[in-house]
């Protein structure tokens, strides 16, 4: 009786949702459209720069002019050093944990010193590991590097303005190494705008909820013969499948148009969609919960799922924040939702990267729910 029931709620629910032209073109036609839009303008990385780019460095020769190089980038104004191995330095540039990691070999100090007396033979090779989604920040990186080593190579020798005696290779870094692995930007934009426009249906469903309390459907559905959980469990089931279907509908676009792919774990995709579906069900029942109306809690419920939006990195990426409000925006649902979707698709990480978003959104969904669940008011006051 009480499975009827629920499904019967989440079938009025879903035809209700597809009745309404408009609701359908702004949750599946307006995010595709600007999707496309920032990941056709963004082509990997617009930014212009930040006054501090995270670096980390491998020194595997630990000679004098490897160490001048170490001390002259750590001491670099424009760079955010972390002296490290070149394992964990590659790990970090995967996960997209930092910007560039920078492996000075063994014998990189006097094989530049000899490469620069003799003008000739082979020249040692710094090789440079980077984000590929952060093109602009390894060009910065190079540049302040060369001039360090070069710095350090002059005091070494003695020669004022020599010739560049060593080479730099630069390797772009993600898990895997798939043709289609690499960072697509039209990826990471459909992310950002799938969530924000399943937010803004679970908002809209919320809404909605409060509107069938003005006209006494929630009193009425109280006098029938189904539990409160099942009635709230079928707008919250209502909610999750369209949020899902929101998303999904986006990101099928980008892989047919725009060649987008999960090159990581696709179970930890689906997982972190499934989480961020449930967390934007608990955040439409909240609005529902807390709203005095439909036409006031519309106004606030938008602003704050534009702040989310805004912080979780959905619009730009997170990495241009200044480090406080990085910090920050984790404890924001929807920065662990892009992340964990990053993660997967173009980042090409495992299941492992997918477990902590999923647990967080999951949380947040259940932080969400609890407080609507006290608070909901089956009648209007």
């Amino acid at each position: 009786m009480a499975l009827t029931a629920l499904l019967a709620m989440v079938r009025k629910d879903l035809r209700l949702f597809f009745s309404d032209r408009r609701a359908v073109i702004v949750a599946f036609a307006v995010p595709i459209f600007i999707g496309a839009f920032i990941g056709s303008i963004t082509g990997g990385n617009t930014r212009e720069g930040r006054p501090r780019v995270n670096v980390a460095i491998a020194d595997s020769d630990n000679s004098t002019v490897s160490q001048a190089i170490v001390e002259a980038a750590r001491g670099d104004e424009n760079l955010n050093l972390t002296v490290t191995t070149e394992a964990d330095a590659r790990d970090r540039v995967e996960k997209g944990a930092i910007a560039v990691g920078a492996i000075i070999p063994k014998g990189f100090g006097d094989g530049s010193i000899r490469a620069l007396r003799q003008q000739n033979g082979t020249r040692p090779e710094l090789e440079l590991l980077y984000d590929p989604s952060r093109t602009i920040e390894v060009g910065l990186v190079q540049g302040v590097l060369t001039q360090h080593i070069m710095q350090a190579i002059t005091r070494a020798v003695g020669v004022p303005r020599p010739q560049l005696p060593f080479g730099v290779s630069t390797a772009a870094v993600t898990a895997r190494n798939a043709p289609y692995a690499g960072y697509n930007s039209y990826a990471h934009s459909f992310a950002g705008m799938g969530i924000q426009f399943l937010l803004f249906s679970a908002l809209n469903l919320g809404i909605e909820m409060l509107v069938e309390r003005e006209r006494g459907l929630w009193s009425r559905l109280r006098s029938a013969p189904i539990s409160r959980f099942t009635i709230i469990g079928g707008k919250i089931a209502s909610i999750t499948i369209i949020s899902l279907m929101t998303l999904l509908v986006s990101f099928g676009f980008a892989m047919i148009m725009f060649k987008v792919r999960i090159a990581g774990s696709l179970l930890g995709f689906f997982a972190v969609a499934i989480a961020c579906s449930m967390m934007a069900a608990g955040f439409g029942l909240l609005i529902a919960a807390l709203g005095n109306s439909p036409k006031t809690a519309r106004g606030v419920s938008t602003l704050a799922s534009l702040v989310m939006v805004m912080l979780g990195g959905a619009w730009v990426p997170t990495f241009i924040f200044p480090k406080w409000m990085q910090q920050v925006t984790l404890v924001v649902p929807v920065r662990w939702a892009v992340d964990g979707l990053d993660a997967t698709t173009w980042r090409g990480l495992g299941l492992s990267s997918a477990l902590m978003p999923t647990l967080v959104l999951l949380a947040f969904a259940a932080v969400f729910t609890a407080i609507a669940l006290v608070r909901f008011r089956w009648e209007e006051a």
